[in-house]
């Protein structure tokens, strides 16, 4: 007899989906309050857009609603978790297009990805015009995905049950096994809790720091989730307030950190984070990339413009180093404008991304720290090549099956970053520094890049070929590549 048949079961991808689609509806529904408030124009436009997510949503679960109980298996796992992001991005552009803030189909496709991804990229040039309640609902996309949207539907719909693990470990980002509770539906639980409890705190500090109550909730959604879009043009600089930059800061040092070892460090358990060799190497790299740059930034000449003394040169390279290495892409000033070496390090720390199991993107600290633990110890087995060498992390030895893991990675985040750069250097208008900064931004989720779209500048005026495929690398950064890399692979498609 031959083997037996693997199909794939679309049944349970599209209900899933489903599932999505009506949480989707419903906070898409949120908005609403915003808009009546301050009668900008948008209720019918969020009233459609909600309740025809909501109506497809119902109709995907009722149809195939068979299937509710099926098993998820890797495949499908792979594909609920690329397709459902795509679906709610394509639902998301509704109440731009409908309200017409975003008209074009391209733009409002780039702003929505740009969301659920929480790279914070944006094609708008008139922020502060945009009516209230689709400001909120941007700010929402980014709260939504940075958590991800799957794990929310774990911790609300027990639907999946035990293939619920399956989703878990695609969406989830960054390497890691660390568990806060046994059953995958109560960890998703516990690190909402925990998500909303940052964002709740941070809004209501940044409410007593001088800020209203809807830019305060706004930043709040969006620093937790690493998001970085704001409520103006000139994101935090707006404000001039080195004590709201303190306190954003602060939130976005915690959102970058791995949420199991804020659990830990909220039950008492703080020897753990000492003891994680992640965490360590990102404090000290926050440290170390600020002790390095402020001097750099009060010497350069650069900066008799800007006329910096060194307490502001630590205020502002302080945020703007936490900004960038958490991806969530504010902005307190222009650092672009601080000299060739600043910029140079801020370009490195695009690919960067903060912990593992963190609502930041890029490659993550932990894959660099065992990648340069490898390194280090490759000089050691060429010494003695008969000795078993491994690498440890968190006083626990890496198997090699990981370590090779992390090199495919590694060679897939640059082997996209290549294409996509020379992608974009071939696009009309498209100078060489903007290509593979817009490329780098967008695949490791961080939001602004150097040259024409530094935070001074939005993505508006890229050809709109070139925002799909950024559009597409955010896709592929945000989902930690294989999980999207994948279904292009023949493998994936075979049926035994």
């Amino acid at each position: 007899m031959g083997a037996t048949k693997k199909l794939i079961n679309f049944g349970v991808i599209g209900y899933v989906i489903g599932s999505l689609l009506l949480i989707n509806g419903i906070l898409m529904a949120l908005p609403l309050g915003f808009s009546i408030y301050h009668s900008d124009g948008a209720t019918n436009a969020f009233l459609f857009s909600s309740g025809l997510t909501l109506a497809i949503g119902f109709c995907l679960r009722y149809f195939l609603r068979r299937f509710k109980e099926a098993e998820i298996k890797r495949r499908e796992g792979f594909m609920i978790v690329t397709f459902s992001w795509v679906a709610m991005t394509i639902f998301g552009t509704l109440p731009y297009i409908l309200s017409n803030s975003i008209p074009d189909i391209s733009n409002a496709f780039f702003e929505t990805m740009s969301g659920f991804s929480t790279t914070g990229a944006s094609i708008l040039n008139n922020i502060e015009e945009m009516p209230h309640s689709i400001l909120f609902w941007r700010s929402m996309t980014q709260w939504i995905g940075g958590m991800g949207i799957i794990v929310l539907t774990i911790a609300i719909l027990p639907l999946l049950g035990i293939g619920g693990m399956e989703l878990f470990v695609n969406e989830a980002p960054g390497p890691t096994k660390d568990k806060i509770h046994p059953r995958i539906k109560e960890t998703a639980k516990r690190l909402w809790v925990i998500y909303l409890f940052l964002t709740i705190c941070e809004m209501i500090i940044l409410m007593f720091c001088g800020m209203n109550f809807f830019d305060a909730i706004n930043h709040a959604l969006t620093t937790t989730s690493t998001g970085g879009f704001s409520t103006k043009q000139t994101s935090i600089a707006h404000f001039d307030s080195p004590l709201i930059e303190a306190v954003i800061v602060v939130f976005m040092f915690l959102a970058g950190t791995n949420f199991t070892l804020i659990y830990f460090g909220f039950k008492g358990k703080l020897k753990k984070l000492w003891r994680n060799d992640e965490f360590k190497w990102y404090l000290f790299a926050v440290i170390g990339f600020i002790a390095l740059l402020t001097p750099a930034v009060y010497l350069d000449s650069a900066n008799e413009v800007n006329n910096y003394s060194i307490v502001e040169s630590f205020r502002y390279v302080s945020f703007q180093v936490v900004s960038i290495i958490t991806t969530t892409g504010y902005a307190s000033a222009i650092f672009t404008g601080w000299g060739v070496f600043a910029m140079f390090i801020f370009f490195l720390l695009l690919f960067s991304g903060a912990s593992a199991g963190s609502t930041s993107g890029g490659m993550k600290i932990v894959r660099i720290v065992i990648l340069i633990k490898n390194g280090f110890l490759e000089f050691k087995r060429r010494i003695h090549p008969n000795a078993v060498v491994p690498v440890h992390l968190n006083g626990k030895s890496v198997g090699t099956k990981v370590v090779y893991n992390l090199l495919a990675f590694l060679f897939l985040y640059l082997f996209m970053f290549v294409l996509g750069s020379i992608v974009m250097a071939a696009l009309p208008g498209v100078d060489l520094l903007t290509a593979i900064s817009s490329v780098a931004t967008s695949l490791g989720n961080v939001g602004p890049g150097i040259s024409t779209v530094d935070p001074s500048q939005s993505f508006a005026h890229l050809p709109d070929t070139g925002k799909w495929v950024l559009s597409f690398l955010m896709l592929f950064g945000r989902l930690e590549l294989f999980t999207v890399a994948v279904l292009f692979s023949p493998y994936f498609w075979r049926v035994n």
